[in-house]
């Protein structure tokens, strides 16, 4: 006996369509009109959008970070996740420096088997080679075997994550080899840091000067330089939350030369600005402390238009949550020490359709593309990101006219704030399926701790290759 989703609006990619979605087990065993209900469960779908569950590359769960560890774990953020559609989110391992990749996978792995309640994956975060680089190259070889088919590299946070040139280049020479996409952090760490000690010297320490210490330029031109290093090591090269138009020049610039360069941007950077969250008024604004920082208001509407012509491929969230009271709290009196990040997990989708769909600038075939299609794509998940006969049957099913009110006071993620507090939207959530099984119903969490499954992602530059 099967699932029958019947009645609802398929929306894909490419095209919206009235169909019935038959699921078998884990998969989807049949899309068509009017399909048998007869031994099935059926479930009601009418007038709601029937969509692939999203996925959130980019997400940060259970990190330490600036002697704290982010909010969320692998239960509370997966389960935020789904509430809000999300059935995948691809995480980071952080190699230590002087320890090894297979270390770090391990770490993460632990953190997420038995405790995940959606699907999930992994980038690793390269910080070392070691002294014998031929060995540490060679762990790259063992962890797209793992399924890591995807490295990140940091171009900010000196003596923390950051590498130099010499480093990046090497990995990418080795990352275009085995097929592997190159993640980049792009901001310029080593100028930034002056700036920062310059502000730090002068006695501007609220959190407002954290964004004023870290300049559009210092992202274009680490997004410039990036690039032309993937460009002499034949590598593909994703840029994880882009945030400003600079940065997008440098991007668009590239892919008019048909280089193998793609990015993302996040929820954030759409919604909120500089002169309305961070105006540097109050301690308050500590909450919107992530890096990239928020921009001036004017960038959003090139961010938008990147999104509706395909220079941006991706929306993500970089969620990185951590609690207001307690931990934001760390850095009061010296922005340095605010842990940066924010929690937007379980918004995602709602502001995207909110604030894209239903103000015109997407259509809500280029919505499923930008939240799920094309991330499947871009990191080899060859079974999910499309409502098809064959594939996992994470299955979103979402109320185009549902009103909802954002609130930290009734969020699942694990934090006292919301970045969206009180923004009414519209659309949302209704159910959600997980390779086939009901773990959101009626926009509640039903499922079970620790049903997650990790996912081991194909070698595929990207989707160039």
């Amino acid at each position: 006996m099967g699932i029958l989703i019947q009645g609802g609006t398929v929306v894909s990619s490419e095209r919206s369509y009235k169909a019935d979605v038959l699921i078998e087990g884990e998969s989807i065993l049949a899309v068509g009109e009017w399909l048998d209900p007869g031994g099935h469960t059926v479930v009601d779908a009418d007038g709601l959008l029937v969509m692939p569950g999203g996925i959130d590359v980019h997400t940060h769960l259970d990190m330490p970070f600036g002697g704290t560890v982010s909010a969320d774990d692998y239960t509370t953020g997966t389960i935020a996740a789904a509430v809000g559609g999300t059935t995948t989110v691809i995480d980071f391992a952080l190699q230590a420096k002087g320890g090894t990749m297979r270390e770090a996978f391990d770490v993460w792995m632990a953190k997420g088997v038995g405790k995940a309640c959606v699907d999930w994956s992994l980038h690793m975060a390269v910080t070392d080679l070691g002294a014998d680089e031929a060995a540490g190259l060679a762990e790259m070889e063992a962890m797209v075997a793992e399924g890591i088919a995807s490295f990140k590299l940091f171009m900010a946070y000196p003596n923390v994550l950051m590498i130099d040139d010499g480093l990046m280049f090497k990995v990418m020479q080795k990352a275009a080899a085995l097929k592997a996409l190159c993640c980049i952090h792009a901001e310029n760490g080593s100028a930034i840091d002056v700036v920062v000690a310059q502000m730090i010297a002068e006695g501007k320490t609220e959190p407002h000067y954290h964004a004023l210490s870290r300049s559009t330029k210092a992202e274009a031109e680490a997004t410039h330089r990036s690039i032309a290093l993937a460009e002499m090591a034949g590598a593909s090269v994703y840029i994880v939350h882009l945030s400003n138009e600079d940065a997008l020049r440098e991007l668009r610039h590239a892919q008019n030369r048909g280089l193998k360069a793609l990015a993302e941007t996040c929820t954030q950077y759409l919604v909120l600005s500089l002169e309305e969250q961070m105006p540097g008024k109050s301690w308050e604004e500590a909450k919107y402390v992530f890096t990239p920082p928020l921009r001036e208001k004017w960038n959003q509407e090139a961010l938008w238009g990147a999104l509706e012509d395909g220079a941006l491929s991706v929306v993500s969230t970089d969620h990185c949550p951590f609690r207001f009271a307690d931990q934001k709290e760390l850095g009061r009196g010296d922005f340095r020490k605010i842990p940066n990040g924010g929690p937007g997990i379980e918004n995602r989708l709602q502001i995207l359709w909110h604030f894209g769909v239903n103000s015109g600038r997407l259509t809500r075939e280029r919505f499923v593309e930008l939240s799920a299609t094309a991330p499947a794509r871009i990191f080899g998940m060859e079974k999910k990101g499309a409502i098809a006969e064959g594939m996992d049957a994470d299955v979103l099913l979402w109320d185009p006219h549902a009103d909802y009110t954002i609130s930290a006071a009734t969020q699942k993620m694990a934090t006292d704030y919301s970045m969206f507090e009180g923004w009414k939207v519209k659309g949302n959530a209704r159910h959600v399926f997980s390779r086939g099984e009901m773990v959101v119903k009626d926009g509640e969490w039903v499922g079970a701790v620790g049903r997650g499954r990790f996912v081991k992602r194909v070698a595929n530059a990207g989707g160039f290759a």
